[in-house]
This record gives C-alpha cells, sequence and structure tokens, in this order.
C-alpha cells in the first residue's frame, strides 16, 4: 500500500508524554523499509508513527542499531549530516512542502519548498522557517544533546509535536477526517560513520526532496 492512515487521539500529549503515552499503541506504524544503494550495508533499521488532533501532529521515530553521531547545535543547522530522521509532507492545497529534519539529539532544520529543482543556493523557490515559526514545535529525543558516538550500535527514539499553525500560516488548511496529504519519512546520517539513506516509499535518485516519490497519508 501506498498510503498510511493516521489515526486521531484524544490525548492531550505535552513534552514528557511525546514517547511514553499509551495513545501510541493506537498507532499505525511505517516501516522505513527502502534503502539506496549508497547505502552503508551496516545501515540501521528505523520505523515511525503519527498521531493527530485538533492542534497538531504527532510522530514518533524508532532507530535500531547506529552508530550515532549528533553535532548539530542550533535551529537550521545541517542535521542531515548527523543521525537524523525526517518528515517531508505535502499538504492538500498546491502550495508546495515542508521538510521537518530532526537530529537524533533533537536539533532540528525546517523550510518550506514550493520549487524544489537543486540551486547552488539550495533550491529554485523556497523560504527557511524563522525562529518564531519553529518556537511551538517540539522534538523529544532519546540520545545526549551532543554525541560523536558510542562505539557501539545503538537504538534510540525521537518524538515530535508540529502545531497545525505553522500551515496555517504559509496557506494550508488544517485536515480534518477524511482528508489525504502526501508526504515520505526518512532516516539518513551523511556524516554517520556507516552513511546510509532510508525512506518509507521509495526514492528513484539519492535526493529526499522528490515530492513525485511521497505517498498518501490519510487523516483517519
Amino acid at each position: 500500500m501506498n498510503g498510511y492512515k493516521i489515526e486521531r487521539t484524544a490525548e492531550n500529549f505535552c513534552c514528557a508524554s511525546l514517547l511514553s503515552s499509551n495513545a501510541w499503541n493506537g498507532a499505525n506504524v511505517a516501516e522505513l523499509s527502502h534503502s539506496r544503494p549508497e547505502s552503508s550495508p551496516e545501515a540501521p533499521s528505523a520505523s515511525v508513527r503519527m498521531l493527530y488532533n485538533s492542534k497538531g501532529l504527532f510522530g514518533r521515530f524508532q532507530v535500531r542499531g547506529e552508530y550515532v553521531r549528533c553535532a548539530a547545535e542550533k535551529f537550521q543547522d545541517p542535521v542531515c549530516l548527523d543521525s537524523c530522521v525526517e518528515f517531508f509532507v505535502e499538504p492538500a492545497g498546491n502550495r508546495g512542502y515542508i521538510n521537518f529534519e530532526f537530529s537524533g539529539s533533537g536539533v532540528f532544520l525546517c523550510s518550506h519548498i514550493t520549487d524544489c529543482k537543486r540551486t547552488p543556493n539550495g533550491f529554485a523557490a523556497f523560504e527557511m522557517l524563522s525562529p518564531d515559526d519553529a518556537s511551538n514545535i517540539v522534538s523529544a529525543p532519546t540520545l545526549p544533546r551532543k554525541t560523536d558516538g558510542f562505539g557501539m550500535p545503538v537504538d534510540w527514539e525521537l518524538g515530535f509535536f508540529i502545531p497545525f499553525t505553522v500551515f496555517e500560516k504559509r496557506g494550508f488548511k488544517a485536515p480534518g477526517s477524511g482528508d489525504v496529504w502526501r508526504a515520505n519519512f526518512y532516516k539518513c546520517g551523511d556524516k554517520t560513520p556507516f552513511p546510509h539513506w532510508l525512506a518509507w516509499r521509495p526514492v528513484d535518485e539519492l535526493n529526499f526532496h522528490l515530492p513525485r516519490c511521497f505517498g498518501e497519508i490519510i487523516f483517519a
């Protein structure tokens, strides 16, 4: 199946419960089972679960067996070089997509991209989210803030919350029951000891910014 169903929850998550809530038992699991051939044979495995309510989207990535690296220190640092999980989402409305990229230590990068053609400055048309935009995005990691590895593969998780106001500010409408958006989930680590590029829906080149490779996410 190309689709992933995001169940609705009545849970009022807080940062402390992003990883511990029993609400996750009712969430569907999306395995990031498509590995690019450029990936190391020692690549980790990864999966994600998502939920939503009237306020926004909740996610929980689980990564198994990674030689981690977390060097990014601040918002909009290039977290894809680190142990990183990503959620690229194209809401209904034909206004582009937003990439949410989280390092294993919780640092994140976000931008709104309306033309993903590569240029020396990044993309043909895009806008980086501001600190004010990101102030209500929450990340809850299990890894320490900064690490250059543990000398062994470890399992780790990252929970996140993205308020619908982030989308509404860019002209998107918050989803309701039955609405369909398009998205992809990724796991990467460009500068980790064993570089890798994993995806929920397969990408046909080493480039995660390919909306044509997104799959459907359905709001239950």
